[in-house]
């Protein structure tokens, strides 16, 4: 597979906050306990800081964006993806954005002739790590 790149892959983000780790896929916001989805332990990870956003807070804010952007079926893989979703948390939480080289890459591999080939395939792929919960405020008490 030669897209004229060097790509190591696409990557798959989420924002560990309040001791949960919180990411969007095809199913929405889920939560799970830090590394509890089957993809395991992160290959790597960025210290975004500390926030002075309460829990109490925070959830009200995902409960919101699942309702409006975040939506399972608003996901896709190039341009409204986990990546959207951990760079617009990121902000909210410490007003500093995920490092560009994630959030960048999609229109890397679209640049590319392979990308712009491949991109009907790519764009009805749905992806949703197994092993979180979906997300809502009341956790399952409705």
């Amino acid at each position: 597979l030669h897209t004229g790149k060097q790509l190591d892959g696409i990557w798959h983000t989420s924002i560990i906050v309040h001791k949960d780790e919180f990411f969007y896929g095809s199913g929405g916001i889920s939560s799970c306990a830090p590394g509890g989805t089957l993809l395991g332990p992160p290959d790597s990870v960025v210290d975004l800081g500390n926030t002075e956003v309460t829990e109490e807070i925070f959830l009200e804010y995902l409960s919101s964006l699942g309702e409006s952007m975040f939506r399972g079926e608003s996901y896709n893989l190039f341009e409204h993806n986990c990546n959207t979703f951990s760079n617009e948390v990121a902000q909210f939480l410490t007003g500093r954005k995920i490092p560009s080289y994630i959030t960048d890459l999609p229109a890397e591999v679209l640049s590319t002739p392979f990308g712009q080939a491949l991109r009907p395939l790519l764009d009805s792929i749905q992806i949703q790590p197994p092993g979180g919960n979906t997300f809502s405020r009341h956790n399952g008490q409705s």
